[in-house]
């Protein structure tokens, strides 16, 4: 391995070590506006108003702060990423009606797609730097 690649692969570690702490702030960030903005019951309330059951709002709330925590000490960050995602593509759905800008009334639908394909993100490219526990790797066979 010469210089260059070594660089770049830091670069890459560190890059994604970013990506990762950014994106698990903003999971929990989305789980504290439920809690601290909204309330879990007026969260209830809202997710029984598009559709879904409102208890999701319990389990939902859970997943976000506790994924978030994870992303960000890097806990099985890979699985972590992966599993949120369906949270907020149903997040998105709700939103897609409203049009592109999150301050839309009702919110856009960016943020929550933001949000899907930097965990997708995260899935693809591993943990990055800095964990308490390492994620399997994953190699894409490339024909």
């Amino acid at each position: 391995m010469n210089s260059l690649t070594a660089a770049n692969d830091t670069s890459a570690t560190y890059g994604v070590l970013l990506l990762r702490v950014a994106l698990g702030v903003m999971w929990i960030a989305h789980a504290l506006l439920k809690l601290l903005v909204f309330t879990l019951p007026g969260t209830a309330q809202y997710f029984q108003s598009v559709g879904f059951p409102g208890f999701l709002a319990y389990p939902v709330f859970a997943a976000e702060l506790a994924g978030g925590v994870a992303l960000i000490l890097r806990i099985y960050a890979r699985q972590i990423a992966l599993l949120l995602v369906p949270v907020m593509a149903c997040a998105a759905s709700v939103h897609v009606r409203n049009g592109w800008v999150h301050t839309s009334p009702g919110g856009g639908w960016e943020y929550p797609v933001f949000l899907v394909i930097a965990s997708v993100a995260v899935w693809l490219l591993g943990d990055g730097a800095l964990a308490l526990r390492r994620s399997a790797r994953f190699s894409p066979r490339v024909a």
